[in-house]
C-alpha cells in the first residue's frame, strides 16, 4: 500500500512541505496505522480519500523507482572514489562498476 505522502504528491504535482504546506497525522488504532490529512495549507482543493485511493498504483511505481535510487546511491562509487578514478585515468573501470548497479537496480 502506497504512502500518503506519495499520493498527496502526485495529486498536488508539485513537491510539498510536509511541515507547513501539508501535515499528516497517524492516530494508531489498535496498533493499526491510520494516516489522514491533518491540515491543508495549499490553494488546490483538498482531495477526497476516493481521489487518494484513485492513485494508489501510481505511488506505488514513485516508491518503486524512490527505491531503486536509493539502492543505485547506496552502491555507486563514492566521490572519492571517481575523483581517484579520473586522476588515475581509470575511468572504464568505473564506468563498469556504474553499469553493474544499474544492472543490479534496473529502472
Amino acid at each position: 500500500m502506497a504512502l500518503l505522502f506519495n499520493k498527496i504528491k502526485i495529486y498536488l504535482d508539485r513537491e510539498v512541505d510536509f511541515r507547513k504546506d501539508v501535515q499528516i497525522q497517524d492516530d494508531m488504532i489498535d496498533g493499526v496505522s491510520n494516516p489522514y490529512i491533518k491540515e491543508w495549507n495549499v490553494a488546490e482543493a483538498q482531495p477526497t480519500e476516493e481521489q487518494l485511493n484513485a492513485l494508489e498504483s501510481q505511488a506505488d511505481e514513485l516508491e518503486t523507482a524512490n527505491q531503486v535510487i536509493s539502492n543505485r546511491k547506496a552502491e555507486y562509487p563514492t566521490i572519492e572514489e571517481c575523483v581517484h578514478a579520473i586522476l588515475d585515468d581509470d575511468l572504464e573501470n568505473l564506468q563498469i562498476l556504474r553499469q553493474a548497479v544499474k544492472e543490479k537496480y534496473p529502472k
